[in-house]
């Protein structure tokens, strides 16, 4: 008689309850890996190797946020958002308008003025479609997506529609940003990432 492949999976992987794992569930697991998000009551492993220019891109773009962050405003980034009981997204950066808390495990979408997701091959369809349709669900105001063209960075802009909770755009931004909100942002994208040879 074969073994289930239910049993075959480790511990921490089985949900702790019959329904399902929920938001809270991620703050109890010791061995959850990095970087794991909750969607629709499902965990999302970050599976394939995150490229360098991804990692810069989210690290540059954190770092001038928080520098043009006016007071009341900070910047976090790859911290996740507790929209629900069955979803716990992590976006690359988000801006938010509570004070900083050393043992923060996560944020709520009140707490929230912006979300930024840097898009990757492997998370292409959750950031383009699901991820700012439940943001905008939760009313998150703004919304960004990242994308790589050609080396370099444009930024999509959205802001969030109160009637219909949903996004419209704002425009698509080359070689320079600027916006006013959630604050006013100026910045050179190109700048974002090492020029290469």
């Amino acid at each position: 008689m074969s073994t289930p492949a239910w049993d075959a999976l480790p511990p921490w992987m089985q949900p702790p309850r019959p329904s399902g794992w929920e938001a809270d569930d991620l703050d109890q697991v010791p061995d959850l890996p990095r970087h794991t998000e909750l969607i629709d009551g499902a965990l999302i492993f970050m599976m394939s190797p995150q490229r360098s220019w991804h990692s810069r891109v989210v690290e540059n773009l954190a770092v001038t946020l928080r520098q043009l962050a006016p007071e009341g405003f900070d910047v976090d980034r790859e911290m996740t958002i507790k929209l629900d009981k069955i979803n716990r997204p992590e976006p690359d950066v988000l801006a938010v308008r509570v004070p900083f808390e050393p043992d923060r495990t996560r944020y709520l979408p009140e707490e929230v003025s912006l979300v930024v997701e840097v898009v990757s091959a492997e998370s292409a369809g959750r950031d383009r479609v699901l991820k700012p349709f439940k943001y905008a669900q939760a009313g998150i105001p703004f919304y960004w997506r990242v994308e790589d063209e050609k080396g370099l960075p444009v930024v999509h802009t959205y802001e969030l529609d109160e009637t219909t909770r949903a996004y419209v755009a704002t425009g698509i931004h080359r070689d320079q940003l600027t916006v006013s909100v959630p604050y006013d942002i100026g910045m050179d994208l190109t700048s974002l990432v090492p020029r290469t040879r």
